[in-house]
């Protein structure tokens, strides 16, 4: 079965060309090292608030709900990534971030940091539905 690992990172909006090219030039090793799809979004911070997403008789005052800006932890200036990875299985994904966080090519160091990685949640998880 296929493993996922999810990222929701704060990212500066004044980073957001310099993050996709590093975004970018991450899947693309991330990919030669065993993984079948990686996917990065940038909030649509216009987009529809969370009271859309639920049955009439279920929906709460916009204000009630959670954000994504809230869960990543952005601050003012900052919007919010959510990145997954989909690997062919738990196994392939430990081998295969071993490989990519040691490649030359995924060293950062020296380099002006897109987003502070402190501050990234991650997380993996067994998919329950895939359609």
């Amino acid at each position: 079965m296929t493993y996922i690992d999810c990222y929701l990172a704060p990212v500066p909006r004044a980073n957001k060309a310099v993050y996709e090219k590093m975004a970018a030039a991450s899947a693309e090793v991330t990919r030669a090292h065993g993984a079948l799809r990686v996917t990065e979004c940038w909030l649509d911070e216009s987009g529809p608030d969370a009271s859309t997403y639920h049955g009439e008789s279920a929906r709460r005052d916009a204000d009630q709900y959670t954000s994504f800006i809230e869960a990543a932890g952005a601050k003012e200036g900052e919007a919010v990534v959510m990145s997954w990875v989909e690997w062919p299985d738990k196994a392939a994904r430990d081998i295969g971030m071993a490989k990519m966080t040691s490649d030359p090519r995924m060293q950062f160091e020296g380099q002006v940091p897109v987003f502070d990685g402190s501050r990234l949640i991650a997380g993996g998880f067994l998919p329950m539905i895939s359609l």
